[in-house]
């Protein structure tokens, strides 16, 4: 496995990178509301990033993905393409996953939206979603392993009753989209290579409410659970510094 480390110099540009895409979730935040099409929010993404930051949507045209944002509500694991056809309603969960490709370099993260007042049940989800990410970065350093992130991942979700979806994972990012390692979001501690500083990568655990099997839906992207029940995703972009870790996502709602 062949893991790029990043100079100063090129962690300073993803910075960058990473603070638009936090922005974009942070300005699209008000308009994820009942009777909105999930189209309308990847216009607003697209004429933010292209039109306001100057910045290039990474995912439209990503080997064929056909929009700017990727929009998965409720059952939908990952890769919800947005349309026109898809209206919110009350109740419903969306993830928000935002790509942003500045000075040739990537910032990428993703977001829980309510639509309305959720319920119980889903509001407990994506909770315990967050704070499977939140534990990931915690121990997030050098010498920790990849099997270290992903145990710590899967141990809170099962405790919870929840399950981690193995057919996705994060991934190595810089000047290029997806680059090694692979972030596993189940593991076995002290397995895996250890982190190294200046690794730059994504952790972006998916936990659904019953199985954790997906399937892909016919227009080759979206993912859904195979039981149908809610699924929940976050994702931060992150580099490992000498003593920790820098999150290069962080939104202005959130301190590490």
């Amino acid at each position: 496995m062949s893991v790029s480390i990043k100079t100063p110099e090129q962690i300073a540009k993803m910075r960058t990178a990473g603070r638009m895409a936090a922005e974009v979730l942070e300005m699209i935040g008000e308009y994820v509301v009942p009777g909105v099409t999930t189209e309308e929010l990847d216009r607003r993404c697209y004429e933010h990033i292209v039109n306001v930051q100057k910045a290039v949507p990474a995912c439209l045209g990503y080997r064929g993905f056909p929009k700017s944002i990727c929009t998965s509500v409720n059952e939908v694991v990952c890769h919800g393409i947005p349309s026109d056809n898809k209206v919110l309603k009350k109740g419903d969960i969306i993830n928000i996953d935002v790509t942003v490709i500045y000075d040739g370099w990537y910032g990428d993260t993703s977001k829980m939206y309510f639509v309305g007042k959720p319920a119980p049940h889903a509001e407990r989800l994506v909770k315990i979603t967050q704070e499977c990410l939140y534990k990931a970065i915690e121990i997030v350093r050098p010498g920790t392993t990849l099997g270290d992130i992903g145990h710590v991942i899967q141990q809170h979700a099962e405790n919870n009753y929840y399950s981690v979806v193995k057919d996705f994972c994060g991934h190595g990012i810089g000047d290029v989209f997806h680059e090694e390692p692979q972030i596993l979001h189940y593991g076995k501690p002290g397995t895996g290579p250890a982190l190294q500083e200046g690794m730059t990568f994504t952790i972006e655990p998916m936990i659904n409410a019953g199985k954790a099997g997906t399937r892909v839906l016919k227009d080759g992207w979206t993912a859904v659970t195979v039981d149908r029940r809610l699924s929940a995703q976050w994702e931060h972009t992150m580099v490992v510094t000498k003593d920790g870790v820098e999150i290069l996502t962080a939104r202005t709602e959130e301190s590490f």
